[in-house]
């Protein structure tokens, strides 16, 4: 077997086999002679029909069958042979039987040499996040407004209030798509309406039909409305005040919460609060240590992972949304940015994984099992049963390996800590 390798792109190899055509004539043959002990073919006893009508019957198919398994055998050989590392199917090519030899060429991309550096020169900046008094008494103001009820006044509206309104909005006298609503609730200050229409609504009472002006942002999304000032004539129907809940046992019941009272609710309340910034934290060390990933250590990917991946996140999104049809899926274009990424990723990951020996940790296994079972009632009975099931321990633990490489990272790069309040910390929009 003669193979030549040529370059022919930064990942893209073409790879020419050129075999003896004896030997897979001697196959095809041979394959024909087994055929023809048990061919049936009318006017011939199965055993007795004669080579020549049998290659003429079988004779294309067999050696179609025998040229593909040649193929597909001298191929894997010859990538073995050049040490070669195929990161997708190739696309083959035959070459005209010239009588003598059975030729192909192979074009197809190799998975990239990953050589990781600077990884000590990576700088993260941990959070450390603190939770007081306030941040609790913010969280438990949350908690009531939860369990708020509304009582009608009788009096004028004034924010923090709750007005039901009917309302219709014109604008240059004709009543636009949307503009129209019966028995509409809007809690002033709670910035569920543009700015000019809670302030129309600021000082009205029940029963009262008031006309105001309110201008649209030149960004709002109905383009037909953007930049534009419509008139709105509402008529107010109640105007009612937020009351909320004492703290007290009866509260802690209505989240579930049946012994311990009011202690108990809030040593949850305030574990829950630690849960989510621990998350938040390690979420956000998690995008820094991808990101000085990416740039201190770019790396070549190959077009077929790519794909894979982007007809993967295609399909993750189809089912999320809940679509079926093939032709209601998302662009697949839209992945191509997030595939790349994930992708490449991937293979610096892999190669800390491989370079540094990481092994999954059983302790952190169980760890990110406690992790997922926090919510549940029965914590511990639900993080034992996803312990004792393979299927979901083969599926946790590549998560846990690739956040083992994360920690490896943040321990051995250049790590500082930054002092935040949890309000801070949790309202910052996500990096």
């Amino acid at each position: 077997m003669d193979v030549t390798v040529e370059t022919t792109g930064t990942l893209e190899r073409r790879m020419r086999v050129e075999l003896p055509l004896e030997p897979i004539e001697q196959q095809v043959n041979s394959r024909l002679k087994s055929v023809g002990r048990t061919a049936k073919i009318k006017g011939f006893r199965p055993g007795k029909v004669p080579a020549n009508v049998v290659k003429k019957r079988y004779g294309k198919q067999v050696r179609q069958e025998v040229l593909s398994e040649v193929l597909q055998k001298s191929y894997s050989e010859a990538v073995t042979r050049e040490k070669l590392t195929p990161a997708g199917g190739p696309r083959i090519e035959t070459e005209e039987d010239n009588g003598k030899t059975f030729a192909f060429t192979a074009t197809f991309e190799v998975m990239p040499v990953v050589v990781l550096k600077d990884l000590e020169k990576i700088k993260i900046e941990k959070p450390e996040v603190s939770i007081d008094d306030n941040d609790l008494d913010d969280m438990m103001l949350n908690l009531r407004k939860q369990k708020a009820t509304w009582e009608v006044v009788d009096r004028k509206s004034a924010e923090g209030d709750r007005v039901s309104i009917d309302f219709v909005g014109k604008l240059n006298g004709e009543v636009f798509k949307g503009g129209e609503a019966k028995d509409y609730p809007v809690v002033l200050g709670a910035g569920q309406m543009l700015p000019d229409f809670e302030k129309g609504l600021t000082g009205v009472k029940a029963g009262e039909e008031k006309t105001f002006k309110v201008k649209f942002p030149k960004d709002y999304h109905a383009d037909e409305l953007a930049g534009q000032k419509a008139e709105f004539t509402i008529t107010a129907h109640r105007v009612e005040v937020e009351v909320l809940p004492e703290l007290n046992d009866e509260f802690a019941k209505s989240f579930n919460v049946t012994e311990g009272g009011m202690e108990q609710f809030t040593k949850d309340v305030r574990e829950n609060m630690d849960r989510e910034a621990e998350q938040k934290v390690k979420n956000e060390l998690r995008e820094q240590v991808m990101n000085a990933l990416l740039e201190t250590n770019p790396v070549d990917v190959p077009h077929a992972l790519k794909h894979e991946e982007m007809h993967a996140m295609q399909r993750d999104a189809m089912q999320r949304m809940g679509v079926k049809d093939a032709d209601q899926a998302p662009p697949l274009a839209n992945f191509t940015e997030a595939a790349e990424r994930r992708v490449a990723l991937g293979l610096l990951l892999r190669q800390l994984i491989t370079e540094k020996e990481i092994t999954v940790d059983a302790d952190k296994m169980r760890t990110r099992v406690e992790e997922m079972c926090a919510g549940y009632e029965n914590a511990d009975e639900m993080a034992n049963m996803y312990m004792s099931n393979p299927q979901v321990m083969q599926q946790i633990e590549p998560m846990v390996i690739e956040q083992q490489a994360i920690d490896w990272i943040i321990a051995n790069g250049k790590t500082k800590s930054k002092k935040v309040s949890f309000k801070e910390f949790m309202n910052a929009p996500a990096s």
